[in-house]
């Protein structure tokens, strides 16, 4: 039966327990009934039943509950975001290939192109996504292996072209979709062979869950499977569980989290210390037409610029009550951080500027607060600080 993904987000992952709450499968390794069930599982895909690193039931229910959300045959958990990535991209790359990536990623991810990737001989190529056809014209064919993109953009919300990279041809394509979760935006739908989490954030959505996926074509995410189990990032049952109880309410926290953080956006465009505000959906964005046309929310995130650089983005988190500093983003409560400062931290010089992370930049993750006491402790400590 279609259904919208707001009945998804409830229905996934339960498979035949008739139980309404996730059991935690704590279990590390399974006892086999003898030799030749050893060497069954031992030579299987993606066998369960034998060692933890292999595949866990609570886990299982997790990856279950993604596919089906994102449209996808298939889906991998991780110990993390970061493990997602890095299991990725080692899985299909290696000494002498070449991946295309957009320039303004987010830090830890560029940080692992530009620092393992280029060690261990694997080459990156950094293109500016709001270019058309930048993607496709740095690909390499026979060396290209994976072109990624992340969007919308951890921290400034620049939103790519979901369209053009579907149309890319020979390299698989990988999409972060962190930003948007499952209920903002399905890039598999445009052609996109792998899109990624940190379900840490928005679909875990209570900063309780340390945890990474990608889904895909069941062929591609067993490809990376095969390798992930060697590398060894695997995701725990009991973050699992945490992550799959927070998709039960993915649909109405991010539908709660998204009007939020447009209302708060428009009300800090309209203060005077505020020299920029950025939320795909807000009208001012400069890609706000694609946005609309490939989201279905906007996310619930904002990037306000300010005046003063690092020194006033300090008295300004200094001066507020409610939202709280901290890096993450995705949970009930609304935190702010300053990207320069944090999360951007192991970029510099020109990189940094290409992902438009300036000294004045602060990120709002907007929670379940009322906005209107959410926008009376931002435009106050605005106030008082600068």
């Amino acid at each position: 039966m279609t259904q919208k993904p707001e009945t998804t987000a409830i229905t996934a992952g339960r498979g035949d327990s008739r139980g309404l709450g996730t059991p935690v499968d704590p279990s590390t390794v399974w006892q086999q009934e003898g030799l030749d069930e050893m060497r069954r599982r031992a030579t299987g895909v993606r066998h369960g039943g034998v060692y933890g690193r292999y595949s866990n039931p609570t886990v299982a229910a997790f990856e279950d509950a993604v596919a089906q959300l994102e449209g996808a045959e298939s889906a991998l958990a991780f110990g993390s975001g970061m493990g997602a990535v890095a299991s990725l991209v080692l899985a299909f790359c290696g000494q002498g290939s070449h991946i295309v990536a957009q320039n303004n990623l987010y830090g830890a991810t560029m940080a692992f192109l530009q620092g393992p990737c280029s060690r261990f001989g694997i080459e990156t190529t950094f293109v500016d996504a709001s270019v058309p056809g930048s993607f496709e014209a740095a690909v390499r064919p026979g060396r290209t292996m994976l072109v990624i993109a992340e969007t919308p953009s951890n921290p400034r919300l620049a939103v790519t072209d979901l369209s053009e990279l579907g149309r890319i041809s020979g390299p698989f394509t990988v999409v972060d979709s962190t930003m948007a979760t499952p209920m903002g935006q399905r890039p598999l739908d445009f052609g996109i062979d792998f899109v990624l989490h940190s379900a840490t954030k928005g679909i875990g959505g209570h900063n309780d869950a340390l945890i990474g996926v990608i889904a895909g074509e069941r062929d591609l995410v067993d490809s990376v499977w095969s390798y992930s189990v060697m590398h060894g990032s695997v995701a725990s049952p009991h973050d699992a569980q945490n992550a799959l109880r927070g998709i039960r309410t993915l649909a109405v926290r991010t539908e709660r989290q998204h009007s939020s953080a447009l209302r708060i956006a428009r009300a800090l465009a309209a203060h005077p210390r505020v020299t920029d505000v950025s939320h795909p959906f807000l009208e001012s964005h400069p890609q706000h037409g694609l946005a609309r046309a490939q989201m279905r929310m906007g996310g619930t995130l904002v990037a306000v610029e300010i005046a003063g650089g690092t020194d006033a983005c300090r008295r300004v988190m200094e001066s507020l009550r409610l939202v709280r500093p901290a890096t993450s983003f995705g949970g009930p409560e609304t935190l702010v951080c300053h990207p320069a400062t944090a999360i951007q931290v192991g970029v510099s010089g020109d990189d940094l500027a290409a992902t438009g992370v300036t000294d004045g930049l602060l990120r709002l993750s907007v929670g379940l607060e009322d906005p209107e006491d959410l926008i009376a402790d931002l435009t106050s400590a605005l106030d008082r600080a600068l």
